[in-house]
């Protein structure tokens, strides 16, 4: 384990001057493609915006906290971690508006499954969306992960959309 300190501000920091050449804009307007009038349009799903939820993640990889924090909090969620099990169980004595965990199976001192075991324990928490995410992909270890109590399973890299819409789902949200 090792720690990481940021700056919180940006000052005494010094801007390096950039060089941008910038290409000539085009003289005539590009021609616009044309689709015939009954083309089916496939639109992107609408963006996920979120109203401020709780989730709280587990992980010791700080990398790990550091992306999936970045992509909820860009969609309105607020994000509290912990950096294995049992700070997680404390994490969630002491936040009582906790909507959603997301937990690391692998870590040291007490792993996902036992800390989602002693989450499920807690009758306070037994209906408590609480999602796996992890490494860990080899049979057996969803079987193993849901038995332990998680909600759901989702494995590492992330397909961070995909975690959006199950985040939305288990809080019971619709995209807007």
């Amino acid at each position: 384990t090792f720690t990481l300190y940021l700056p919180l501000s940006d000052q005494g920091l010094v801007p390096a001057p950039v060089d941008v050449e910038l290409p000539e804009p085009p003289t005539a307007p590009a021609e616009e493609p044309h689709l015939p009038a009954d083309a089916p349009v496939e639109l992107p799903p609408a963006p996920m915006r979120f109203h401020g939820e709780k989730v709280l993640i587990v992980d010791d990889d700080l990398r790990n906290v550091f992306a999936l924090t970045s992509v909820l909090e860009l969609h309105g969620l607020e994000v509290i971690y912990a950096d294995n099990g049992i700070t997680g169980v404390r994490a969630l004595e002491q936040y009582d508006d906790v909507s959603l965990v997301l937990m690391d199976i692998m870590m040291p001192e007490l792993d996902g499954n036992a800390t989602m075991a002693a989450i499920r324990a807690m009758a306070r928490y037994s209906d408590l969306p609480v999602i796996a995410v992890t490494a860990k992909a080899m049979k057996g270890d969803r079987e193993k992960s849901l038995a332990s109590g998680a909600t759901d399973y989702v494995t590492k890299p992330v397909d961070t959309d995909h975690l959006l819409r199950l985040i939305a789902f288990y809080l019971g949200l619709e995209q807007d």
